[in-house]
């Protein structure tokens, strides 16, 4: 009964709790403070304190923006906290759900009404959460280690279950409630699954060494990443972040109701050709992947894993298993592949790909299962030129023919163990006019403070860079640079919890070396 649960948890307990948080860098005293707090919520919050804690609220985007809120906040904050969890909750769907005329006026009163209630460190952490900007160091992944510390439960079955489940809030819930309510979540066709992740390794005989010798090898391309669903004639077509696209690719729904099953799960990609039978440029295919309008034709679908296949669950056998389902589902829509343990023909294999266009190959572990919410070696990305995805920590005003561009970009990996994003280095290489001014209107969007010629941004935007290698450095508090480090692309697909690590760069470092 409801009367009989504590009264919901003070926001400040979640906010100190972040406070501590950022004030660290060991993971596992990270790990142990969301545990502590976790275990003090009561059981209908905890999901709820668990998405705060990630800075990804239940209710997703809310529709308001970094004026409304710098508004909002403007005005003397309070001595002593009052607002709740639960206040927060209600108030998140309250913003999510208002909408049309009048919408704007309705969200600016009850913003204010918030901050008007919440202490100084209090606004600093709404601001963070309604804008998706919380940086105490607290990526998913330090979280769910937290539920499961808090929760007396292996980290490996609230990394499945939110892999298969989707969402934080319930996979959470589910940890409290032990083992049992956790193995209940499983894949269900036509609900998005979070997608495997790949590493990155130099050469095809790197990457089959890291992989323990036999793998399939197969084409990377240059696409958006997309999961298909279809369950009779009902289909749905998913991004690397969820989102539900299907309207947007017509074409990929046709395929798939063409397909000889009844109910399938699919992995893949989407990409664009030109009139010469060669992939279309990145940007090019996102164009239309993005587009609102319909354009048939315009994408076409290769697969290159299958997870469910008319009622059985496959995630839990081997790739060399899924790669026999595969062909026989998908046809001519599989990507190209080869399973080997020669590093010759895997190299020969990864130069075909890169002559016909496409980025380079993607080595796989023959015998592993499908698994998401990090990144682990048992899928490995190779590509000719050396690339890194991280994020834009900051930007520079830039002078002479740049005058009035925001040019020089600081860039920022991921510490694996921390989750905390740690410069390693600055680039205006590989920018063109077009590209200054989208990013100038872009990153004065996401801009957070300012410090002489330069503007501090909130960590959203992930780019692509091209690298020669990387070296030591005492500049950057990782100890490590990029060399020559230039900008291919702007990924607006990709999360930033999904960008490449401070060890990834220093393992550049380590190669140069040798």
């Amino acid at each position: 009964m409801t009367g009989d649960l504590p009264p919901s948890m003070p926001l400040n307990d979640v906010v100190q709790t972040c406070v501590t948080v950022a004030a660290t860098r060991a993971r596992s005293a990270k790990v142990d403070a969301f545990a502590m707090l976790l275990r003090s919520a009561r059981r209908n919050e905890v999901g709820l304190v668990a998405s705060f804690l990630a800075g990804e609220p239940a209710q997703g985007r809310i529709g308001v923006g970094w004026a409304s809120i710098g508004i909002a906040a403007e005005g003397p904050t309070v001595s002593m906290p009052s607002l709740t969890v639960a206040e927060i909750d209600h108030l998140l769907s309250a913003l999510a759900g208002t909408t049309g005329a009048g919408s704007q006026a309705t969200r600016a009163a009850l913003l204010h009404d918030v901050f008007a209630r919440a202490t100084a460190f209090e606004a600093v952490f709404l601001r963070g959460l309604f804008l998706g900007d919380l940086r105490q160091g607290a990526l998913e992944g330090l979280v769910v280690e937290g539920v499961a510390k808090g929760a007396g439960v292996p980290a490996s079955e609230v990394r499945r279950a939110l892999m298969l489940g989707g969402a934080l809030v319930p996979t959470a819930e589910a940890a409290f409630e032990g083992s049992d309510a956790l193995s209940r979540i499983r894949l269900d066709v036509l609900r998005a699954v979070r997608p495997m992740l790949a590493s990155s390794a130099a050469s095809t005989a790197d990457a089959l060494a890291s992989v323990g010798g036999t793998a399939s090898v197969e084409w990377k391309l240059d696409g958006a990443r997309i999961q298909v669903h279809r369950r009779g004639a009902n289909v749905r077509i998913f991004t690397r972040n969820l989102n539900d696209i299907t309207h947007r690719l017509d074409g990929v729904v046709e395929v798939v109701r063409g397909l000889p099953v009844d109910s399938v799960v699919l992995d893949g990609e989407t990409l664009s050709f030109g009139e010469d039978g060669r992939p279309r440029a990145f940007q090019d295919s996102m164009s239309r992947f993005g587009a609102e309008e319909v354009r048939p034709d315009a994408l076409h679908a290769f697969f290159f894993d299958v997870l469910h296949v008319d009622g059985e669950d496959l995630i839990d056998r081997p790739l060399s298993a899924r790669i026999q389902i595969l062909d026989r589902v998908v046809g001519p829509w599989r990507v190209p592949g080869l399973v080997t343990s020669d590093a010759t023909a895997a190299k020969d294999f990864g130069d075909d790909a890169v002559r016909r266009g496409h980025e380079g190959v993607v080595v796989k572990a023959i015998d592993s299962n499908y698994e998401a919410g990090r990144r682990g070696k048992s899928w490995v990305k190779v590509k000719p030129v050396r690339t890194l995805d991280l994020v834009v920590l900051g930007v520079e005003w830039g002078h002479g023919r740049r005058k009035g561009w925001l040019s020089n970009i600081h860039l920022g990996a991921r510490d694996a163990e921390t989750g905390d994003l740690v410069m390693v280095g600055k680039t205006f290489k590989g920018l063109t006019d077009e590209m200054l001014r989208w990013q100038t209107q872009r990153f004065l969007e996401l801009e957070d403070s300012r410090e002489g010629i330069i503007v501090w941004l909130r960590p959203e935007q992930v780019v692509e860079i091209a690298l020669d290698g990387a070296q030591a450095s005492t500049r950057y508090p990782g100890g490590v640079a990029l060399r020559f480090a230039r900008v291919l692309r702007y990924r607006d697909d990709k999360p930033v919890v999904e960008i490449d690590t401070v060890d990834d760069v220093r393992s550049l470092l380590a190669r140069a070396t040798r």
